[in-house]
């Protein structure tokens, strides 16, 4: 239903100072956003007033609200659930886009059913039972399966027990896989006992169950029964190595969630490490698209709402006693109250900065990059995985977008003479020779950098603008404040905007970056610093081999201006051949006199020349 701009202004005229929900939409009545609200009159009127702090997303949200419906609730926290939940119901296009992925399984086990199933599902519902995943591994998963079938006797039939029932057993019972509690012979309480087995197994917490099943192993031995050794002995190496794959660095039994997030221009990844007793038990993905300008603190924030909050019921499954996030968020402390209340205990969330912690966050990080780069190779977005020191640069640097292509410029001169730019450029981190290029600078400067360094930028960039060729997500240049500004100024000169900029001085090797009057300072031992330097360093060599080239070329052509009979095309062909005076003169007038152009007696005149010089 249309609404009249005078409504709309009506509504946002009475808005109630309380927590709550909106929702705005457009002409059609489409939900455009949902958002929550300590105060429903001071956040919804703030979309309205005048800003530049508005980004172009909201801006543009703006400009497409014909309506707006709010829900008043009782506090923060009641907010924060209710978005969650009509997030998930309506996905409006100006919300954090969920991508989810929907081929990873999971166990399931059935525990609102009386006599409980376990299987493998790729649909998480909201039915009461517990599930244990995703497995990104399909392997284990069928270990673990396989284990629980040769351990315990579960029904695999699908009957709605106890009311309906077979009349008889299946074959599952005459082959020992079931106790036929469908016909009365195994007791539901001896059915669930088994059922708390399977769950503590799944769970990690095997140690109880490998001393029984070691127990009976023995006993069937004594007994002659060897099949069934045979059988309790391939158990209790699953055992063994489900308990192998579940540990995770040392921290010392605790049980916690550790969220991790890498981040990909408008794509993200964020990925939830359940840690139970001192062993990694799961790992849960959330992918994220159309990210456009929204800080990593509001993903941060969608992602954990999204582990805990937009799942219903099983969201709030198996609470840790601490979640360790990689950053501060505004809903941590709500979410923090909601998850306590959830589990009936205290639910502590923290942001470690050092230690086992932090080591354990960046377990997480790069999980979250390791699945951000999988779904980047299998969609075909770029044909090399990045490493994570590109990742690692990204933070340091605080870029959008991950830096795959880096170029670098430098500017080598001799005393004012042959000054010439050089660029090179990594793909990934590996240099990319067919990406190198070397400048001659056209302006009659003499060694003023920065004007040479803004030539040659400027050359490079309305070069790739021509071509259509793709622009670098960052450019590195040799030196400091001065050529990066003059860097700066030359590319959006060029037309160019939305490329990263930095440089990198020698004596300090500080890192300035536009905009900012104080250098940024990495760790001397960072990866990310190393990665400058190697970039920095390789465009010097070239740079300065360039020069070295230009130098030899003037020697070489005003010694050989004087020789009778050498004009400006034999004085190329030698060039191009000997490269320098010194290697003319060790030449031996044969080889000379191959050189077109050239016989052997004036190859002789050029020796004597040379050699009289």
């Amino acid at each position: 239903m249309h609404v009249s701009p005078e409504t709309l202004q009506t509504k946002l005229k009475h808005l109630p100072a309380r927590p709550g929900v909106y929702l705005f939409k457009d002409a059609e009545g489409e939900i455009l956003y949902i958002g929550k609200a300590k105060s429903l009159r001071d956040r919804v009127r703030s979309y309205f007033r005048a800003s530049e702090d508005h980004s172009i997303k909201t801006r543009e949200l703006v400009r497409r609200i014909a309506d707006l419906e709010t829900i008043v609730v009782g506090s923060e926290t009641e907010a924060l659930l209710l978005e969650a939940n009509l997030i998930k119901a309506h996905m409006p296009r100006f919300n954090i886009q969920f991508r989810d992925d929907k081929r990873y399984p999971y166990i399931k086990v059935t525990v609102q059913e009386p006599f409980p199933r376990v299987y493998v599902t790729r649909v998480l519902e909201n039915d009461g039972a517990r599930y244990f995943g995703p497995y990104t591994d399909v392997g284990p998963m069928r270990q673990a399966l396989e284990l629980v079938k040769r351990l315990y006797t579960v029904r695999s039939c699908r009957y709605d027990l106890p009311r309906e029932a077979p009349s008889r057993p299946c074959l599952d019972y005459h082959i020992g896989r079931c106790l036929a509690p469908c016909v009365g012979l195994q007791s539901r309480e001896a059915y669930r006992l088994m059922i708390d087995e399977i769950l503590e197994v799944l769970n990690g917490h095997t140690e109880p169950v490998r001393q029984r099943v070691a127990e009976e192993m023995e006993r069937a031995a004594a007994a002659l029964d060897f099949e069934r050794a045979a059988t309790l002995r391939d158990a209790l190496t699953g055992l063994e190595n489900l308990e192998r794959r579940a540990r995770v660095m040392s921290v010392k039994g605790t049980e916690q969630d550790v969220i991790g997030l890498a981040r990909d221009g408008e794509r993200a990844c964020a990925v939830r490490l359940r840690i139970r007793g001192g062993k990694l038990l799961g790992r849960e993905v959330e992918f994220f698209g159309k990210l456009d300008e929204e800080a990593d603190a509001a993903l941060l924030g969608a992602a954990a709402t999204r582990f805990y909050l937009g799942r219903g019921e099983h969201g709030t499954a198996d609470l840790p006693r601490e979640i360790l996030f990689p950053g501060e968020f505004e809903d941590r402390a709500l979410l923090e109250e909601l998850l306590t209340q959830a589990a009936g205990r205290r639910v502590r969330s923290l942001v470690p900065q050092k230690g086992e912690k932090a080591a354990l966050l960046e377990l997480a990080n790069q999980n979250a990059r390791h699945m951000l780069e999988e779904r980047a190779v299998l969609r075909a977005d770029v044909r090399e995985r990045a490493d994570d020191v590109l990742y690692e640069l990204q933070e340091a640097l605080d870029l959008k977008v991950v830096p795959r292509l880096i170029v670098c410029f430098d500017i080598s001169h001799t005393q004012g003479s042959e000054v010439v730019g050089s660029c090179v450029a990594f793909s990934n981190g590996v240099p990319e020779k067919a990406g190198y290029r070397h400048f001659k600078v056209r302006g009659d400067w003499g060694n003023d950098d920065f004007r040479s360094m803004a030539e040659v930028v400027g050359r490079y960039f309305a070069r790739r603008i021509e071509e259509g060729a793709p622009l670098p997500d960052l450019v590195v240049i040799d030196g400091g404040k001065g050529q990066l500004g003059a860097a700066v100024a030359a590319a959006r000169q060029a037309g160019v905007a939305g490329v990263a900029f930095c440089s990198l001085a020698k004596r300090e090797e500080e890192v300035f970056l536009p905009g900012r009057s104080e250098p940024l300072r990495l760790a001397r031992t960072a990866r990310s610093l190393r990665l400058l330097q190697r970039i920095r360093d390789e465009a010097h060599r070239f740079a300065i081999t360039y020069n070295r080239k230009l130098r030899a070329r003037r020697t070489l052509t005003s010694e050989l201006g004087d020789v009778p009979g050498i004009g400006p095309a034999r004085q190329r062909a030698l060039l191009e051949r000997f490269g320098s005076v010194r290697a003319v003169k060790a030449a031996a007038p044969e080889e000379i006199a191959r050189v077109p152009g050239f016989s052997e007696a004036l190859a002789r005149r050029v020796l004597e020349h040379l050699g009289a010089r």
